[in-house]
């Protein structure tokens, strides 16, 4: 399916606003004007500057469109001309050929304005389908998901796009809140649509599966079917239903735990291999306690680094996320994070953040299944 992004039409009569560009490039294109005519006027009679007047819509062309480059190129010639006439009698060759070159340099520099401004646009409207690509892949979260509020975050290496491997979800299930944070190996669009086909299968198995180990299973068989034998997908399930909360990690970052003012990393209890190559989890379970705070992330937060020294996660992350709202929190750390690496990021980040308030309700779903044999022993 093709998309196309249409530009809003204007009410008839109504002239379409000066962007900043031609403004900028119509008062450089003046300024330079009015600083050939000041020379040309001191130098005395004769036209001997009026060829620097090509320059004029050269100029006007970097920055403005095409019409307002017209606009100055005719500008320029008009005042070649009255320079030229000056001297009294007719033109001579040299003198002409300088007119005839602004004209020249006009239309030239009027084409050049046409195609970069018809480049600029076709960014524009690629970084419009990337923003829609991004809300396709990772739809919003949140403010509240059953028992927990959540927010989430993605921040972009890359200025001019939105979009990237990294990826999360929280859903509220039969089985309880289910949210998952995974980070796909490399970039580009191969990333974006393993990362598209892992949300895809997580959506639906998260309704179905009584547990997380047979999730894992199931994203495992959906990255295997999809990838080389390089490619593969760190991730991080976390599962909360009645206060209790269970991780299973698959060879990503531990997501950390923020209870009274201490940072507590929630390593897995046994390493896993990333989707794709056949995991096998051993949960992590913790009882929350009210107001409790979760903080999930991929390992571009850890990477984050300036003169070789990484941004200091577990030791600022209580003063940045321990108050507020969870998107409050957030927001703070971005804000801390992009002012550390001076604005300049090596890999996407994509954050999610929860906040256990309490509840008094007992859990009326079964247990997962490895509960079942704890509980059995």
């Amino acid at each position: 399916m093709l998309l196309r992004v249409a530009m809003p039409n204007l009410p008839p009569g109504r002239r379409r606003p000066v962007s900043p560009g031609s403004r900028v490039g119509l008062g450089a294109a003046l300024l330079l004007l009015a600083v050939v005519s000041a020379v040309e006027l001191a130098d005395g009679p004769e036209a001997n500057f009026v060829g620097l007047l090509v320059a004029v819509p050269f100029l006007a062309a970097v920055f403005a469109f095409w019409q307002t480059v017209l606009f100055v190129g005719v500008l320029a010639a008009i005042v070649g001309m009255a320079f030229v006439g000056a001297e009294g009698g007719a033109p001579n060759v040299s003198e002409m050929a300088n007119i005839l070159g602004i004209v020249l340099a006009t239309a030239i520099a009027a084409a050049v304005a046409t195609i970069r401004q018809r480049q600029a646009n076709r960014i524009a409207e690629l970084q419009r389908l990337a923003a829609v690509a991004q809300q396709a892949v990772l739809r919003p979260v949140g403010p509240q998901v059953g028992a927990l509020a959540v927010a989430g975050r993605y921040i972009s290496a890359t200025a001019a796009a939105d979009i990237g491997g990294d990826l999360y979800e929280a859903l509220d299930t039969p089985y309880g809140v289910r949210i998952i944070i995974g980070d796909v190996r490399g970039k580009g669009l191969d990333a974006v649509r393993l990362a598209s086909i892992v949300l895809g299968s997580y959506r639906h198995v998260a309704y179905e599966r009584a547990d997380l180990k047979t999730i894992v299973t199931d994203l495992d068989r959906a990255v295997a079917r999809s990838v080389g034998d390089e490619d593969f997908v760190t991730a991080a399930l976390v599962e909360e239903r009645g206060g209790t909360l269970t991780i299973v990690n698959c060879g990503h970052p531990a997501p950390l735990l923020l209870r009274r003012g201490q940072v507590i990393p929630l390593e897995p209890d046994a390493p896993a291999p990333p989707l794709g190559f056949m995991p096998e989890v051993k949960p992590r379970v913790e009882r929350l306690e009210p107001g409790d705070r979760l903080l999930l992330f991929t390992d571009g937060l850890g990477e984050a680094r300036r003169e070789g020294e990484f941004f200091p996660t577990a030791d600022r992350a209580w003063r940045l996320l321990g108050h507020g709202t969870v998107g409050d929190g957030l927001a703070s750390l971005e804000t801390a994070l992009v002012d550390w690496v001076h604005g300049r990021l090596e890999d996407d980040i994509a954050l999610v953040l929860l906040e256990y308030a309490g509840t008094d309700e007992e859990p009326t779903v079964p247990m997962p299944s490895w509960e079942v044999g704890a509980a059995g022993s």
